[in-house]
């Protein structure tokens, strides 16, 4: 399974992806607002075949030479019968600024809503990770709430939480089908 853009391949992950992978996740400006801390080379092997096995992983790579340059989380929320997924999105630095998150995530949203039956999708994000909530404004989604401190990722040194804030956004079917016509 695959999903194609203009510029873009999204599929499976591959386990030889690992040195994509590690170009992006080795670097504290990609991983700072995410809940894991930097990835090693041996780590990054493993990731690469844990996210083989995990549906909820898109590997987005050029399509001119098949470079992994991110991935898309996309993954169904519980109760299934609500019919919501959430999405999220990590790319590696060489690559911002060219429209590729946005591509890919219109992509997957049009699956999601158009081949799948999504009823609505969410996302999250820390408000200091403005490049994120700019992205999701792209895509038409609409901030649902600013919930203040709920999570914590990361400790400090001296072991004590470091909570954040987190915006969520969201599109019901009907927002999806408003803004595609």
């Amino acid at each position: 399974m695959y999903l194609e853009t203009e510029r873009l391949i999204l599929r499976k992950f591959l386990e030889e992806d690992w040195k994509d992978l590690y170009e992006y996740l080795s670097k504290e400006n990609v991983i700072k607002f995410e809940p894991y801390g930097i990835y090693s080379e041996d780590e990054c092997k493993e990731e690469a075949v844990n996210r083989s096995q995990n549906e909820a992983f898109w590997a987005v790579c050029l399509k001119e030479n098949n470079k992994l340059i991110g991935n898309i989380y996309f993954k169904q929320q519980e109760p299934k019968e609500f019919m919501t997924w959430e999405i999220g999105y990590v790319f590696n630095p060489l690559y911002y600024r060219k429209g590729y998150a946005t591509e890919s995530s219109k992509r997957i949203l049009k699956y999601g809503f158009e081949q799948i039956g999504m009823r609505r999708i969410i996302a999250k994000c820390n408000p200091e990770n403005s490049a994120s909530w700019k992205l999701l404004e792209r895509l038409s989604m609409r901030l649902e709430g600013h919930f203040k401190k709920p999570v914590y990722f990361k400790k400090t040194i001296d072991g004590k939480e470091i909570w954040h804030d987190c915006y969520q956004y969201a599109m019901l079917e009907e927002e999806w089908f408003d803004s595609t016509k």
